[in-house]
């Protein structure tokens, strides 16, 4: 069984409703982890699920604590969740958790990015994570500024050499993802637009992936999130990395 630590996919909306010279104000919290859980444990992984502001202050701070995972995937939560914790706000030291993660990598451990509007660079570049140590230990190389591709009209990834699968050429549009350039040495398992969809690569005795879409919508349509053969591609990647 492959334990895997999921981080991300959650927010907490405010809203403002002004009625004359009244204000309204409501909030309301959301998370969309759901899916991917149930598709992960479909094919034998044990999850463990910290929201974003679970993570904000209980994401592992030591190699110790990483240990207990075979996997760690990151969907959609930023960097700034990981490095600037309640200590460093108060001006005080702490760990830099994306160095840590990048070193527990280089010492056998597996890392996941996957695609959203708080992944790799994200939306406006507030994601950052091209400016953290997690830049040298993923198979792609993340831009510097906003990176998000809206495909409204669809966008079909391509297969282009998932090993031992007999997966189709086309697999199921998305509705958008983040764009990215493979590494050198880097295997790249799908394509969209002719940007990276899915890639691999290996760092030290660790190794990685790059899922530039969602794992929810909007940018992963039910078509993508029904797809029958979508656990096949997850286990693949687990079988991979791990």
């Amino acid at each position: 069984m492959t334990n895997v630590l999921l981080a991300g996919e959650s927010w907490v909306t405010v809203q403002f409703e002004i009625k004359g010279k009244n204000v309204l104000r409501d909030s309301q919290y959301g998370e969309v982890a759901d899916r991917f859980i149930d598709t992960l444990e479909s094919v034998g992984a044990s999850v463990t699920y910290q929201p974003c502001h679970v993570a904000a202050e209980s994401f592992p701070r030591t190699n110790e604590a990483l240990s207990e995972y075979d996997l760690v995937i990151l969907s959609d939560v930023g960097a700034d969740t990981l490095q600037i914790t309640r200590q460093v706000a108060d001006g005080e030291t702490d760990a830099d958790r994306c160095a840590v993660l990048a070193e527990w990598v280089r010492e056998g451990g597996a890392l996941g990015m996957v695609g959203g509007y708080m992944s790799f660079a994200g939306k406006g570049g507030q994601a950052r994570y091209g400016t953290t140590a997690l830049a040298d230990v993923l198979p792609v190389e993340i831009e510097t500024g906003d990176d998000r591709v809206e495909t409204p009209d669809g966008a079909v990834p391509r297969n282009a050499g998932v090993p031992d699968t007999d997966l189709p050429e086309e697999w199921p549009h998305v509705l958008g993802y983040n764009r990215t350039t493979a590494k050198p040495g880097a295997d790249v398992w799908a394509t969209v637009r002719g940007d990276p969809f899915l890639a691999v690569g290996d760092y030290g005795d660790g190794s990685s992936f790059a899922y530039t879409t969602d794992c929810a919508p909007h940018w992963a349509p039910e078509g993508l999130l029904s797809w029958d053969r979508l656990p096949t591609l997850w286990n693949r990647v687990l079988d991979r990395v791990t």
